[in-house]
């Protein structure tokens, strides 16, 4: 199974693709960064941002796509920046019929650490290890968004056997 993981935002989205097989064994078969300009216009990076998902979708075929879903307790000109791109990523992963599994941060948190509430540190740790890397991915929202991948193959493993 590949999962496409997606960490949304306007200035940067993370993505990684993960190939899940028998048991834990994963492999990051692609992971990186969408980074959009500051000074362009929003409809511009909202633009950039569509067509590199629909890139992603169409060069890696994902059976599967794990998105953090938003939270903010703060800036809402942010929050609707990103719940701007993130309705973008949502658009291409449908248009290439890729089915969309939504995550909280505690939902990724508990399925990698059995922690709701662990540590960036401590997700950057498993995530580097799970998938054998030889350092931890960069920037931050790569790393989300191999453990929002990551977080779907153990639920959707565990949906086959009936346990969640």
């Amino acid at each position: 199974m590949i999962t496409l993981g997606i960490d949304p935002g306007l200035a940067t989205v993370g993505f990684g693709v993960v190939e899940s097989r028998i048991g834990n064994d994963f492999r990051a078969i692609e992971y990186g960064a969408v980074l959009t300009e500051a000074g362009k216009k929003v409809e511009d990076r909202l633009l950039e941002i569509y067509d590199n998902v629909d890139e992603l979708c169409k060069t890696f075929r994902p059976d599967a796509a794990a998105v953090e879903r938003l939270y903010f307790n703060t800036n809402e000109k942010t929050a609707i920046n990103v719940a701007q791109a993130r309705g973008v990523i949502l658009l291409a992963l449908t248009k290439n019929n890729v089915p969309v599994y939504e995550y909280t941060p505690l939902q990724i948190k508990q399925a990698l650490t059995g922690y709701g509430r662990a540590e960036k540190k401590q997700i950057m740790y498993v995530v580097k290890t799970l998938l054998k890397l030889e350092s931890e991915p960069k920037p931050d929202d790569t790393a989300d968004a191999l453990a929002a991948a990551i977080c779907h193959i153990y639920s959707s493993s565990s949906m086959l056997f009936g346990l969640n």
